[in-house]
């Protein structure tokens, strides 16, 4: 008998918890450890930080649905890690032992690397969990109250561009549905070196298209930012040129500042020698399993993705919904074979293949391979993406609460943008299905 233990529960962690249930005979255990005892639908949390939904139609409870597919759960946060040994220490000393582990706990948000960043040392709000996102929604009612200038954005390092511009668009549909655009600037502040790179060098037209919805809603931007300090009401930016020099300086005045941070690995898991590399995340292998400890495998934002290249500011790789679902694919199929006393040979498809909602319209991208230069390379626009991300934030969380093990991400976003025919070009042979 095994001992399987997540490390994480979110879009990664419950679903390969689901999966790990449904491929592996019943005399294997399985252990899901969080840092709390409920999931979020990241996703939707723009939506939350304007009030188009509340708390409870976002957020899960965990311990009653892994319960039905008999998993355990811990819902206390990881403390350390003995790979070595095998061990787990979850806060109040409890430790676990364990035959394989999967990391898939997101990352730890670097607010800190910006002084004066951040909802709760900071003066700045946040998107990244639906907590920060509640918090966001009370500044906005401040600022409807009292209208003034908005910044939205990513601060030096950020990899997780997509929300960024999801809030921006979104933003811009409430002011105006309240009648209170027309009185409030908002200006995106970004690390990247263009509108619509999105940590990707771009994807299809999404430079075009994304300054063609900026000028037509009236959003200006700072590309190449390198926000240096936050001050209550005054965002502070060095503007670089293409050879990373300083040649504008701003003091940017806001009422409400939306700036997305750095990502670097959690405590637990970057403390683990040899695991991870300099900023924390996991390092692995083609099939997602660490190079040093052969029964540890990771999945998701946590673990290590070289940019696409140099940028005058710093920026990171995102890693999308559809990318994690097919690594966490790879985990599952790769464990079960260890198992059965094979070696693993899955791999994940490293494509992002993503819906963004804009408030009435939305984009949507598919970069196969994810970094260039890609077979498949396109990007559009439409009312029908905001319809499909409404539609899909209702599959997930009804899916996610029978516990279903089948592949969320590929069934829906295939079948709705229409890519079933094209499936022959983001799978290939020998990867996870």
């Amino acid at each position: 008998m095994a001992h399987i233990v997540i490390l994480g529960a979110g879009l990664g962690g419950l679903p390969a918890a689901y999966a790990l249930r449904a491929e592996l005979p019943r005399e294997h255990r399985i252990t899901v450890v969080n840092h709390g005892d409920y999931f979020q639908f990241v996703p939707s949390n723009p939506w939350v930080a304007v009030g188009w939904r509340r708390r409870e139609q976002v957020v899960l409870p965990i311990a009653p649905w892994l319960r039905r597919k008999d998993i355990d759960f811990r819902g206390r946060p990881a403390v350390a890690i003995d790979a070595r040994s095998g061990i787990v220490e979850v806060e109040g000393g409890e430790r676990l032992g364990y035959d394989f582990l999967l990391i898939t706990t997101g990352p730890k948000l670097a607010f800190d690397e910006v002084e004066g960043a951040g909802p709760h040392a900071g003066y700045t709000q946040s998107i990244c969990t639906t907590d920060h996102a509640l918090q966001c929604f009370e500044d906005f009612q401040r600022l409807c109250a009292q209208p003034g200038p908005v910044l939205v954005g990513a601060l030096p390092g950020a990899s997780c561009f997509g929300p960024a511009y999801e809030y921006t668009m979104i933003l811009d549909t409430a002011l105006r549905k309240r009648r209170l655009r027309s009185k409030v600037p908002i200006t995106f502040v970004t690390a990247e070196p263009y509108i619509g790179h999105l940590g990707l060098d771009g994807v299809g037209d999404s430079k075009g298209i994304m300054e063609h919805e900026f000028r037509d809603h009236d959003i200006r931007w700072i590309t190449n930012a390198r926000t240096t300090r936050i001050e209550p009401g005054t965002l502070h930016v060095d503007e670089l040129d293409a050879l990373g020099q300083v040649f504008r300086q701003h003091a940017l005045p806001f009422r409400h500042a939306m700036m997305l941070p750095a990502f670097r690995g959690v405590d637990a898991v970057a403390a683990v020698e040899g695991l991870c590399n300099p900023r924390g995340f996991v390092l692995v292998d083609e099939h997602q399993r660490s190079p040093r400890f052969s029964n540890i495998y990771a999945a998701g934002v946590c673990i290590a993705i070289p940019p696409v290249g140099p940028t005058p500011v710093a920026c990171g790789v995102p890693k999308t919904g559809f990318m994690i679902e097919s690594m966490v694919s790879a985990v599952v199929h790769n464990i079960a074979e260890e198992l059965a006393g094979r070696p693993p040979a899955h791999k994940g498809t490293w494509q992002a293949i993503c819906l963004a909602d804009f408030g009435s319209t939305g984009a949507a991208f598919a970069a196969v391979p994810q970094i260039p230069p890609r077979d498949l390379n396109w990007f559009g626009s439409g009312r029908w993406v905001h319809l499909a991300k409404i539609a899909f934030e209702k599959y997930f969380l009804r899916k996610m609460r029978k516990g279903t093990s089948e592949p969320l991400y590929e069934k829906y976003l295939m079948r709705l943008i229409g890519f079933k025919r094209l499936q022959d070009r983001v799978f290939h042979p020998g990867q996870a299905r």
